[in-house]
């Protein structure tokens, strides 16, 4: 069993909670807008960290890490990346793939809004963690934990930070 923090859309802020909600986790996964790679090596001492480049990263981040990142966890499928969309309403940059190729869990930043779909028509578990950080017109700052067992994706937990 994988035990994961999942956080997205920090900015270049990072709140000492965080370090709190995830002392528990085996990984922590970010989907891009670190905003710093200070933020994202402060985050891969603490845990090991997977992460993709969002739209608002720069060179320093992009060297490092991905704009997509697909991989194994146990025996699931996972697919990150920052702007992916949602169930219905894909981007176009992954709308091929996710129809013809879909994993079993998809993961999304960008929207900072925290959502947990799943696409049935794929058979595939969306889940954007909303915004952690200060940037943005989101009202609270979140982000979720859950864990992967062999093809199990369970124990969820969407975590309210504090107000934006």
């Amino acid at each position: 069993m994988k035990k994961i923090g999942l956080i997205s859309d920090t900015h270049g802020y990072l709140d000492d909670a965080v370090f709190k909600y995830f002392d528990d986790r085996d990984e922590i996964w970010h989907a891009g807008d670190f905003g710093n790679i200070e933020l994202a090596d402060k985050l891969a001492n603490f845990r090991p960290l997977k992460g993709v480049y969002g739209n608002i990263d720069g060179k320093d981040i992009r060297q490092v890490y991905p704009e997509h990142l697909r991989f194994k966890c146990e025996n699931v499928d996972v697919w990150m990346t920052h702007i992916g969309g949602y169930p219905g309403k894909y981007s176009p940059k992954v709308k091929p793939d996710i129809y013809t190729k879909p994993p079993q869990l998809f993961i999304a930043g960008h929207s900072h809004i925290l959502k947990v779909i799943y696409d049935q028509k794929i058979e595939c578990l969306h889940i954007n963690p909303g915004a952690a950080g200060k940037q943005g017109w989101h009202k609270k700052r979140t982000l979720i934990r859950f864990c992967i067992s062999d093809n199990k994706i369970h124990t969820l937990d969407a975590i309210e930070l504090a107000d934006r």
